[in-house]
């Protein structure tokens, strides 16, 4: 028999990832394991602190510093060609401001991946996270660059930015890499159905350079409604299991609304807490809750 390897598959969705921060805390705080966890855009810059397993800092440092021109500002766009500060995001904030925990995350034993796009073949490259030094802090940054907003991130040759363009639940690879018991968290509701952005035709003359980028957004949306259909597919024939919110949270993509951050954090927390029994029966299939 095949030795069951758990998985944890993160979606992005910028703020929308404080949901999955909300789901991630409730499980470190009940003892809730995985081997092996992959994350896209937010999903990967938020989803690191499960390995660090520091509950709660996402919530507490994005309360913090959305409001901050350094953090997220059109300054930071028209300086530096990043609407979310590289340096400061990837450097100040771990390093100084709020701690990231590299001495944890080195030792857990959990594997992390994250997910980017290549803007010159629109494919997705997918990266294990070891150590989260300075490669891996900016490859983790290249999956949560979005188009646009972000300069495409150079590490080793690629030119790299958002993973969601190319592959935003990427649970196919996930299982390619020998995870058969995974749990997938969505921060769309389960009868959401992606439309193509009325932004595609102003988008596409600006990216015209990176062709195939430009195809693979056009085509997003009916990747990302494939995708979907087939997670909840499988969750049905109880393959996977899939946490997502109930109704759409309905908050910005750069939310700085305290009330509204700390609201869609508590909603994943809630939903978690609710269906922790059933997460636990799902992973440890031999055991009794």
């Amino acid at each position: 028999m095949e030795p069951i390897r758990t998985g944890l598959v993160l979606e992005g969705g910028a703020m929308r990832g404080l949901f999955t921060c909300g789901v991630l805390d409730c499980f470190l705080e009940n003892g809730i394991n995985f081997d092996g966890a992959i994350g896209v855009s937010a999903g990967a810059a938020f989803g690191c602190n499960f390995k660090s397993k520091q509950v709660g800092r996402a919530l507490r440092y994005n309360l913090k510093y959305m409001g901050d021109k350094r953090y997220c500002s059109l300054r930071s766009l028209w300086k530096t060609g990043d609407l979310f500060n590289a340096d400061f995001c990837y450097r100040r904030l771990p390093d100084e401001l709020d701690p990231f925990d590299y001495e944890t995350y080195r030792k857990n034993p959990m594997e992390f991946y994250a997910v980017a796009t290549d803007v010159m073949t629109g494919l997705p490259v997918y990266k294990k996270l070891v150590s989260c030094d300075s490669e891996d802090l900016q490859f983790m940054r290249a999956s949560a660059s979005m188009p646009l907003v972000s300069k495409p991130v150079n590490i080793n040759g690629l030119k790299l930015l958002d993973g969601g363009i190319s592959d935003s639940v990427p649970l196919k690879h996930f299982e390619n890499l020998g995870y058969n018991r995974n749990v997938v968290v969505l921060t769309q509701p389960k009868d959401y159905v992606k439309k193509q952005s009325r932004a595609i035709h102003f988008i596409s003359p600006l990216l015209g350079k990176y062709p195939n980028l430009v195809l693979a957004m056009q085509k997003r949306p009916d990747v990302y409604n494939n995708q979907t259909s087939r997670v909840f597919t499988a969750a049905r024939a109880g393959r996977i299991l899939v946490i997502c919110p109930d109704e759409p949270l309905g908050i910005s993509r750069i939310e700085k609304n305290h009330a509204e951050l700390e609201r869609v954090y508590t909603e994943g927390k809630k939903i978690a807490l609710r269906r922790l029994n059933e997460v636990r029966a799902f992973l440890n299939p031999s055991c009794k809750v």
